[in-house]
C-alpha cells in the first residue's frame, strides 16, 4: 500500500485533561472545539492555511469581548483525528497519509478551506497535495482504490461532492485484469485477478510497495463482496460497462459470492435482503451460461417469499428456463406463499418449461389432450383400428432430442413430488404435464407413477376429474412392469384399464407376428436355395423369375400368410375384456 509523508518537524502535540495542546514558547491564542475535544492552538500557523478559521476569527474580533472565545466546529466532517492531521500540517509536523485516512483528511481540508487561495508563497496547500496523492498513487492501484472506496461510506455526501467515490469506482473497474500466467480455461474457473502493483510509483512522493504475489493475485469478487449495497451495485455496473471485456461468467461468479454473503437464508429475510436481491437480479448478465441454473432457482425461491417485484421474478424464471435441463427436482420445489394453500409454485415451473421449449426448438408444440385428437369412446366400441394404431405406435418409435427427453423426465419426477400436496388441483397437475411435447416422452412410466401418487393422496376427487387426469397418460408408452401395476390399480378409471389390456394384447400379437414372419422367410429362402442348386443350368432364368420385390421373394406368400394369421375380429379378446369390465364396474 502506498503512503505519502508531509512535513519534517517532530510531533509536539500532547494531552492535558482531555485538552490537546502543542508545545511552544508562545502562548495559545486560538481555542477550537471539535466534537468532544478542545484544542489550544496558535493563530499564526492555523489561519495562514485555513480560510474558514480565518473568517471565523475575523468575525469574533469585531465583537467586544474580553474573554477568549472558543470556535465551535459543530458540523466538522469526520472525527478529531482528521482535524489533528490538518493542524499538524499547518505546524509543519510530519504526517503520514494513506488509503485508510486520505478521504477523511481530504474532507476535513475542504471544510477548513485549506486551498491555494489562502496559502501564501509558492508551496501548495493541503488540498492540492492530497489531490496529487490521490491521482498519482491511490487511483493507480487497485487495492488502494478499493480501500479508499470502503472509507467513503463514513462520509458519503462529502465523498460524492468531492468526486472521490466516482473516481474510486472508475479506478477499480479499469484495474480489473487477468493474471497473464494463466490460460483462458483457468481464468474461467478461478475468476479475474486484480493487479495491485501494475504501475511503478514516484518513490519520492509515494513510498511503500505492493503486497506479496499471493495477495496481489487474489480474486476481486471476494473483495467487492465486502462493500455495501449501493457501492457494490455501482462498481459492478462500472465493471460491466468498462472497456475491458470481462467474461459474463466471472461477473456471475462475483454475484454468487455477494449473494451468499448478504442473503444467508430465506428465514432471515428482511427489507434489506429485498433490496440486495433486487440488485443482484438486476446485475445478472444476459448470457445463458453466465450464472448456473441452481443459483437462479435459489434466487427464485427467495424472491417467491420476499416482497420482490413481479418483473424480477419473471426475469429469473426466464433465465432459469433457458437452462432448465441442468436443474434438479429439489431445486424446482419453489415454495409458494399465497392464499391458495399449495406448497409449491407450479405456475412458475410451467413458465420455465415453456421458455425452455421456445428457446430450444420454437416449432415444438405442447402435448395435445386426448379430447383434441381422439374422440371419446366407451370400452365396448374399441375395435381393430385401435389395435392397429397400437401396433403402429409400438413398432415405429423415434427418439426425441436428448435435452427434451431430459426435461420431460425432470417434469415427470417433479410431478411425483408435488402430487403429494393435498391442495394441488387437477388443473395445475394436468396443465404442467401437457406442456411437454408428445414426442419428448419416450416412456410414460414416470408420468403414471405421478398420477398414481396423486390419486392415492386425492381419493375424494370427482369422477370427471379422475378421467381428466388420466387422459394425459398414453397407455402405449407404458412398460410391461408399469402396465401390470396399472391393470391392477383400482384407482384408475375403467377405460384406462381396458386400454392397457388392449395394448398388452397388441404387444403379444405383434411379437408373435414378427416371429412367424421370420420363421416363414427362413424356410422359403432355404427351399429357394435348394431348387436353384438342382436346376443348375436354369439358374439365371429362375433368378429372373423369382427376383425379390420390396425386400421379399414374389414367389413366396410368407408375409401374406403371416398377415392373414392376425385375427381380424378378436372376439375372444373382446369377450374377455367385457367380462373384466363388468367385474370392475361391480367392484367400483
Amino acid at each position: 500500500m502506498k503512503f505519502m509523508e508531509l512535513g519534517f518537524r517532530p510531533d509536539t502535540f500532547y494531552t492535558v485533561e482531555s485538552v490537546r495542546s502543542v508545545s511552544s514558547d508562545l502562548l495559545n491564542d486560538l481555542v477550537i472545539q471539535v466534537k468532544s475535544t478542545k484544542y489550544l492552538l496558535h493563530k499564526f500557523p492555523m489561519l495562514s492555511k485555513c480560510l474558514r478559521l480565518k473568517n471565523l476569527v475575523s468575525s469574533q474580533e469585531t465583537e467586544t469581548s474580553q474573554e477568549q472565545q472558543v470556535i465551535q466546529l459543530v458540523d466538522f466532517p469526520g472525527e478529531t483525528e482528521a482535524f489533528e492531521l490538518c493542524a499538524k500540517f499547518c505546524y509543519g509536523i510530519t504526517i503520514t497519509l494513506c488509503a485508510h485516512n486520505v478521504v477523511a483528511v481530504r474532507c476535513a481540508a475542504e471544510y477548513l478551506g485549506m486551498t491555494e487561495e489562502v496559502e501564501l508563497g509558492e508551496r501548495e496547500n493541503l488540498v492540492q497535495r492530497l489531490e496529487l496523492f490521490l491521482t498519482t498513487c491511490v487511483f493507480k492501484s487497485w487495492r488502494d482504490s478499493y480501500v479508499t472506496l470502503q472509507t467513503t461510506k463514513v462520509l458519503p455526501l462529502w465523498s460524492e461532492d468531492l468526486g472521490i467515490t466516482n473516481r474510486c469506482i472508475e479506478a477499480i473497474a479499469n484495474g480489473v485484469t487477468v493474471s497473464p500466467g494463466e490460460d483462458f480455461s483457468t481464468q474461467l474457473e478461478t475468476g479475474l485477478l486484480r493487479n495491485r502493483s501494475r504501475i511503478r510509483r514516484d518513490e519520492i512522493l509515494c513510498n511503500g510497495g505492493g503486497g506479496s504475489k499471493a495477495e496481489s493475485l487474489r480474486w476481486w469478487g471476494e473483495d467487492l463482496a465486502e462493500l455495501g449495497l449501493d457501492l457494490y451495485r455501482r462498481t459492478m455496473v462500472a465493471i460491466k460497462s468498462s472497456h475491458r471485456k470481462i467474461s459474463p461468467r466471472l461477473i456471475g461468479n462475483a454475484l454468487r459470492i455477494y449473494a451468499s454473503k448478504w442473503l444467508p437464508s430465506i428465514q432471515e429475510s428482511s427489507a434489506d435482503s429485498n433490496l440486495v436481491l433486487e440488485s443482484v437480479i438486476s446485475l445478472l448478465p444476459e448470457e445463458k451460461s453466465s450464472v448456473p441454473c441452481s443459483f437462479l432457482l435459489q434466487l427464485l425461491k427467495m424472491a417467491n417469499v420476499m416482497n420482490v417485484s413481479h418483473s424480477s421474478k419473471m426475469e429469473l424464471a426466464i433465465k432459469a428456463g433457458n437452462q432448465l435441463d441442468k436443474a434438479t427436482v429439489s431445486e424446482l420445489l419453489i415454495p409458494l406463499s399465497d392464499k391458495s394453500g399449495m406448497l409449491y409454485d407450479v405456475d412458475v415451473v410451467k413458465m420455465m418449461v415453456k421458455q425452455f421449449l421456445s428457446h430450444i426448438s420454437p416449432e415444438i408444440r405442447p402435448t395435445r389432450t386426448r379430447t383434441e385428437h381422439r374422440r371419446s369412446r366407451s370400452e365396448e366400441n374399441i375395435n381393430l383400428e385401435e389395435i392397429q394404431e397400437v401396433r403402429g405406435s409400438l413398432s415405429t418409435s423415434s427418439s426425441p432430442p436428448p435435452l427434451l427427453s431430459k426435461v420431460a423426465k425432470l417434469v415427470d419426477s417433479y410431478l411425483q413430488e408435488i402430487a403429494r400436496d393435498v391442495n394441488l388441483t387437477v388443473s395445475k397437475f394436468v396443465e404442467l404435464a401437457e406442456t411437454i411435447p408428445d414426442t419428448s416422452r419416450i416412456c410414460h412410466d414416470d408420468l403414471y407413477n405421478a398420477i398414481d401418487v396423486y390419486l392415492q393422496v386425492h381419493k375424494k376427487i370427482e369422477k370427471c376429474e379422475r378421467k381428466r387426469l388420466c387422459r394425459i397418460l398414453d397407455c402405449k408408452k407404458l412398460s410391461v412392469e408399469a402396465s401390470k401395476k396399472a391393470a391392477q390399480n383400482e384407482l384408475l378409471p375403467l377405460r384406462v384399464i381396458v386400454q392397457i389390456l388392449f395394448v398388452e394384447q397388441a404387444r403379444a400379437t405383434l411379437a408373435t407376428t414378427r416371429n412367424n414372419i421370420t420363421t416363414n422367410e427362413t424356410a422359403v429362402l432355404k427351399r429357394s436355395f435348394t431348387t436353384r442348386r438342382e436346376e443348375g443350368g436354369q439358374e439365371e432364368e429362375e433368378r429372373d423369375e423369382t427376383k425379390p420385390s420390396g425386400g421379399f421373394l414374389q414367389s413366396t406368400p410368407s408375409r401374406f400368410m403371416a398377415l392373414c394369421a392376425i385375427p381380424r375380429q378378436p372376439k375372444k379378446l373382446l369377450c374377455k375384456l367385457l367380462s373384466i369390465s363388468r367385474s370392475l364396474s361391480q367392484r367400483i
